[in-house]
């Protein structure tokens, strides 16, 4: 296997909600755990809230902020066609980088272009579509780069869940996993092919003081 000229590992999981306290209601009701709040994008006219999944591993649940500006682009994670009656789901994953841009040039047609991003004192850099789509709707990852420590995950409290594996079906499986090996990536992600009659979806298993919980985009 050629030597990577990126490292990569995962880094986020993305639920989606029509509203945040719908997806904190989803979270509360799905895991067991109180998510904390998060903040405002400014750029994006988004906010969110935040669960601890991991040292350097969190969950995010994020919607439109209802009394923020429009944003003067397509929002992030398909925000904009999501229906006011949407059931909140995992929606995607984002993936830790220590090298955006080279990264981002291995498949710019499914990441997307670089952004500048933030949150209260957060900067990062994060691959978005243009049209605000999810690459290979939310299995292939977006791609962050934290332009400021400590991770913020490490800011988190602490409710004694974990991340224990995401599992990804797609009939580019062979496409995505070729992807995810050209830019360095380890973690406890994998991608097994579908039929292409079939619609792919994410599952992620997370463990809770109640035992382990699924959380899927389906």
């Amino acid at each position: 296997m050629p030597e990577s000229i990126v490292h990569t590992t995962l880094d986020h999981l993305v639920i989606t909600a029509p509203t945040l306290e719908v997806g904190i209601n989803y979270l509360q009701e799905t895991l067991g755990a109180m998510p904390q709040p998060g903040g405002i994008h400014p750029r994006m006219g988004t906010h969110n809230a935040l669960l601890k999944l991991g040292d350097s591993c969190y969950l995010e649940v994020i919607a439109i902020k209802p009394d923020e500006p429009q944003a003067e682009r397509s929002r992030w994670f398909d925000l904009d066609k999501l229906e006011a009656d949407a059931l909140p789901r995992l929606r995607t994953w984002v993936a830790r980088t220590n090298d955006i841009t080279k990264a981002q040039a291995l498949a710019p047609a499914w990441f997307g272009n670089i952004e500048p991003m933030s949150r209260g004192d957060l900067s990062w850099l994060i691959s978005i579509p243009a049209d605000g789509s999810l690459p290979l709707g939310g299995i292939c990852p977006s791609l962050i780069q934290w332009l400021n420590a400590p991770h913020p995950a490490t800011k988190l409290s602490d409710v004694s869940c974990a991340l224990l594996r995401v599992e990804a079906y797609h009939p580019l499986a062979a496409q995505v996993n070729e992807t995810l090996e050209r830019i360095g990536f380890e973690g406890a992600f994998s991608v097994s092919p579908l039929h292409p009659s079939e619609k792919p979806y994410l599952l992620a298993y997370i463990q809770t003081p109640s035992g382990v919980r699924k959380l899927t985009s389906q």
